[in-house]
């Protein structure tokens, strides 16, 4: 192996999307190898955890974890803050997108649409608000990213997973859920318009 690849399925989503934007916006050469669903049977049990994103390192064992690859991405190519507190605050905003999703995931299993409405439905009037709140709150005042005028991982974490609400792809859950916080709104914006972000999706 001769540069870094990122391992994930083959779709502009989740966490695997957030390690590629991540990749392209420090710059790196990375192998971007994307996985079809049927593939991911046999893929599975190679992985450290059973899960993707698994990033590959040349001389390096396989690292997995969206959080982690993203953490070591932003340590090598100063997307990530240096100062070892302000470094762990913008890692617990990181794993609050996590909760955010481990919310969700479970009503993506739900064949049943009258059940699937009602789960949803109840996630946009209970757990989506007061996630925003928390999340807003975290936010510096000047931005527009998460620490100010710099864009880190956590900003990019944050982006991808507000994009997935702002979409509409998610039945039942209006794409406005989060309108009322302009804070987390601001980062989505920023890293929306950051040109490295742009000339990404560009190209793909």
């Amino acid at each position: 192996m001769s540069k870094p690849r990122l391992t994930y399925f083959d779709a502009p989503v989740s966490r695997g999307e957030e390690c590629r934007l991540a990749l392209h916006v420090a710059g790196v050469d990375f192998e971007d190898h994307r996985v079809k669903r049927s593939d991911w049977p046999a893929l599975k049990p190679t992985t450290p955890f059973g899960s993707m994103p698994v990033l590959d390192m040349p001389g390096q064992p396989p690292l997995a974890q969206s959080n982690a690859i993203l953490t070591l991405i932003g340590r090598l190519h100063g997307l990530h803050p240096k100062d070892l507190f302000e470094a762990a605050r913008h890692e617990a905003v990181m794993q609050y997108v996590e909760d955010l999703r481990a919310h969700v995931a479970p009503t993506l299993r739900i064949a049943d649409e009258a059940e699937k409405k009602a789960a949803r439905e109840q996630l946009a009037a209970t757990y989506l608000p007061t996630w925003g709140k928390y999340a807003e709150q975290q936010l510096g005042q000047d931005g527009p990213f998460f620490a100010g005028p710099l864009l880190h991982v956590v900003d990019i974490k944050l982006y991808v997973a507000l994009r997935w609400f702002k979409s509409g792809v998610l039945d039942h859950i209006p794409a406005s859920v989060f309108n009322a916080f302009p804070r987390l709104n601001r980062v989505h914006d920023a890293v929306r318009d950051h040109a490295r972000i742009q000339a990404w999706y560009a190209a793909h």
